[in-house]
């Protein structure tokens, strides 16, 4: 059980700087740094000043007005445990968790009852769909340009003596998005950047250092899982605020997190490795959820609108003024969009956002499903052998201090729908170029989407495959922003 700092079992006081939640488990208060001017962590914030308020007068088995938002399960005050498989449950009385807000529509009629793996399939069945994808794939340009790049801001930790094959590989591939997220002029002050799939949070610590002493900056950091050793607790500068939400995307409503409800911050979302689903439900959180709610100000009294169109005049001419190399051509609630992508093979028809590019080719859920699947053959020529995995997992655990992320694509596990398991004679290299045709007809549905939303979106390489095979940057910026292409 864990009390906050003014329980009775704790004994002394936390030390500076330190969060004050006090951890009857370990005897000790928690060892997390704090924000300047706040007195607990990310972790402990909610739980320590609303579940454990000692203000509370105690009715029965219940305190009256102690509503849950902490951001981890915890010991309940009548004695019993929450669920740990739904961590969202102390966040289903807050204004930003809307259920379902992003999983897009459920047809029935389309979800497919029962599909065989693709290994049962036979030849036939196979060819026929492998003919399917070629044809949809006619005419897209399956060659990207590179756009592998750095930043000044991770030049001193990239030439760190002490890191090891993962943190390089890691620290490259944040440099690159870094340096896309400055060539699209997203840099600057006055903004709010939302990771999503945050994990540690290291993808905006870094976009906070290479900020510097930008003013009024905010970052939201997403993710669903209760995550150890995140570095956002470190951050303690004035000018910039980082806020932790532990929810699924599929249920998050940023329109309703105060900071943009009032603050009127454009928002520019990013994310390392935003595994399958959580891609399509993060564009759908942004550019449908978030920037529809700006559209229906339209809707409003004229006097009103004036005055909210005044305000945002007023935030874009002190953006410029602060930074005008890094602003954009006019404020928008979205500035722009910098998604590392990867695992097409766990997308999902419901949430997909690209459902009406599939139909206009023909194509349905069945479709979509096997060629999710067949994504994976991209990496069956790269994958690892099992003595190579081993002697990896074995590296990790004999260094403690090893920066391995939540997502790591250094390990590739054969499934029943591998290429190592299919019918017929398809060689290494054309079940390769069959799942990159899959990763690349899945994203053009994506790209599309954006389209038809407002946005000039782009697919790009952000980094060497030696460093990650999943080096696919997908990129936004709302239709009267200027292109990378025009303001190198």
């Amino acid at each position: 059980m864990a009390t906050s700092a003014t329980s009775p079992h704790a004994t002394g006081f936390p030390a500076e700087g330190r969060c004050g939640y006090y951890v009857e488990k370990k005897k000790r208060f928690c060892r997390m740094l704090v924000a300047a001017g706040k007195r607990f962590c990310g972790e402990h914030a909610g739980a320590a000043e609303v579940w454990y308020r000692p203000t509370l007068s105690r009715v029965g088995n219940k305190y009256p007005g102690a509503v849950g938002v902490g951001t981890r399960p915890l010991p309940s005050l009548t004695g019993r445990r929450c669920s740990e498989k739904n961590p969202v449950s102390f966040r289903s009385k807050t204004d930003f968790y809307i259920q379902d807000i992003n999983a897009g529509l459920k047809d029935e009629t389309e979800i497919p009852e029962q599909l065989v793996p693709i290994s049962s399939l036979s030849e036939e069945q196979l060819e026929k769909l492998i003919k399917k994808l070629r044809k949809a794939s006619e005419g897209l340009n399956s060659t990207l340009k590179d756009r592998i790049m750095s930043h000044p801001a991770l030049q001193s930790a990239l030439n760190d003596p002490k890191n090891g094959d993962s943190a390089t590989k890691h620290l490259k591939q944040q440099a690159s998005i870094l340096g896309n997220i400055e060539k699209l002029k997203l840099l600057g002050p006055r903004r709010c950047f939302v990771e999503f799939g945050a994990g540690k949070g290291k993808l905006s610590h870094w976009v906070d250092i290479a900020l510097k002493d930008a003013e009024k900056v905010h970052f939201i950091l997403v993710e669903k899982v209760t995550t150890r050793f995140k570095v956002d607790g470190k951050h303690r500068k004035k000018n910039s605020v980082f806020e932790r939400l532990q929810i699924d995307i599929q249920h998050l409503c940023l329109n309703k997190i105060p900071v943009l409800r009032e603050g009127k911050l454009p928002v520019v979302g990013i994310g390392k490795h935003l595994c399958g689903v959580a891609t399509d439900l993060a564009l759908r959180c942004l550019v449908e959820t978030y920037a529809a709610s700006f559209e229906e100000r339209n809707e409003e009294p004229l006097a009103k609108r004036i005055k909210n169109d005044k305000t945002e005049k007023e935030i874009y001419t002190l953006a410029k003024e602060g930074n005008e190399k890094n602003v954009p051509e006019k404020w928008n609630p979205v500035a722009g969009i910098v998604i590392a992508l990867c695992c097409h093979h766990r997308c999902d028809w419901r949430h997909y956002v690209g459902k009406e590019y599939f139909r206009a080719l023909g194509l349905g859920a069945v479709e979509f499903h096997y060629f999710q699947r067949m994504s994976s053959w991209a990496t069956c020529g790269m994958r690892k052998t099992s003595l190579e995995a081993s002697n990896i997992t074995t590296k990790r655990q004999d260094n403690q201090n090893d920066d391995s992320e939540e997502h790591d694509d250094g390990e590739y596990r054969i499934t029943d729908d591998s290429a190592d398991n299919l019918p017929g004679l398809l060689s290494i290299e054309e079940k390769k170029k069959i799942g990159h045709l899959c990763k690349l007809l899945i994203d053009q549905g994506r790209i599309q989407y954006l389209q038809q939303k407002g946005f000039s979106p782009a697919l790009q390489y952000y980094t060497d495959p030696l460093v990650s095979l999943e080096n696919v940057l997908l990129t936004a910026l709302p239709n009267h922003s200027s292109s990378p292409e025009t303001t190198a």
